[in-house]
């Protein structure tokens, strides 16, 4: 599985600008708000989920957007109801613990079994602030850059929205 030093060097070889902050290692959003709040632009939160037919998503948004799953399963194409995947799953398609989960981590899907999701109004931030493959550092990267980091990966993104899942 990828480090976050194999991240970083993708990221450079894709001629892709971003600002990373160490801080203590985070779990929760909460958490995460607590060392990063200050950090301009959007936070977000990281869904890793299943459908009934093991179809795996990892769904990114705003880090204050509430979600209802039920809904959320239409707009993203989900077969059956949406769950929370087991971290066993987290691990062995991503390759990242439970608070480190972000879309940097589509980098160690090489077979492409997760659809990344990303929620529309989040792309219209300047930054978007996520998790490196490790919850104690956080990188700040453009919707643009981040949307060329995935297709670079294999990860065509899902673009949707959360009034349309509502």
């Amino acid at each position: 599985m990828a480090t976050p030093d194999d991240l970083f060097a993708k990221l450079a070889e894709l001629g892709l600008a971003v600002a990373t902050r160490e801080h203590a290692p985070v779990l929760t959003v909460d958490e995460m708000m607590a060392v990063t709040g200050d950090l301009p632009d959007a936070h977000t939160k990281n869904l890793f989920l299943r459908d009934g037919k093991k179809t795996y998503f990892l769904v990114t948004m705003r880090h204050d957007q509430p979600l209802d799953l039920k809904a959320l399963r239409g707009v993203i194409g989900a077969r059956g109801g949406l769950s929370f995947a087991s971290t066993e799953a987290l691990e062995e398609h991503l390759g990242v613990k439970s608070g480190a989960v972000s879309p940097f981590a589509a980098l160690n899907d090489a077979g492409g079994a997760v659809r990344v999701c990303l929620e529309e109004a989040l792309m219209r931030a300047e930054t978007i602030n996520v998790h490196p493959l490790t919850n104690d550092r956080t990188t700040a990267i453009a919707p643009a850059d981040l949307v060329r980091f995935l297709v670079a990966t294999g990860h065509e993104p899902l673009t949707f929205s959360v009034e349309a899942a509502a």
